[in-house]
């Protein structure tokens, strides 16, 4: 049992070591600097607390498992009834949040139903309001205000050709 946690604690410090690539170095230098701490740095943090939990986790259950196996028959059957209650009570649960999430589902359907689509039906009314509006007011004003600019153009130019300027036609 010992050689299996001598071998996991190994395996942890290899990937703490290889997991930092900064090296140790020495430089005499008189203005120390308080570090600066990066989210990378964070990160490589968690990652590597995450792995030594891991990796101890691993390791209470191999301990556990070789524990079981020298146990007598008392001492495991013991061990299978509460890992039976465990389990039933972790079905349990389950079962219990599985209740919630339909009850949720079905609070969000009835929102979905009483409360959305209602906004959604008024927004199309207004729209369809909207493009009524914009369809009276291009054939009701901005056309006629058009057609009259057009008129107004062609009467200044009719002005312009009989009206004699002073100016000669070769520079216009």
């Amino acid at each position: 049992m010992i050689h299996y946690l001598y071998f996991v604690l190994s395996l942890a410090s290899c990937i703490i070591y290889c997991m930092s690539d900064k090296e140790f170095e020495t430089t005499p230098d008189e203005s120390v600097t308080p570090p600066v701490v990066s989210k990378e740095s964070t990160n490589k943090g968690k990652l590597i607390g995450i792995i030594i939990a891991v990796v101890v986790l691993l390791a209470l259950v191999i301990f556990s498992l070789v524990s079981l196996f020298r146990a007598d028959l008392e001492t495991t059957s013991r061990v299978r009834d509460i890992f039976i209650i465990i389990m039933a009570l972790e079905s349990l649960l389950l079962g219990v949040a599985l209740i919630i999430l339909i009850i949720q589902i079905a609070v969000l359907i009835n929102v979905l139903k009483n409360e959305i689509k209602p906004i959604l039906d008024t927004t199309n009314e207004t729209i369809n309001h909207l493009r009524g509006t914009t369809t009276f007011l291009s054939n009701n004003l901005v056309e006629p205000v058009i057609k009259m600019n057009e008129y107004s153009a062609g009467f200044k130019r009719f002005i312009d050709i009989l009206k004699p300027s002073g100016k000669s036609r070769k520079s216009k």
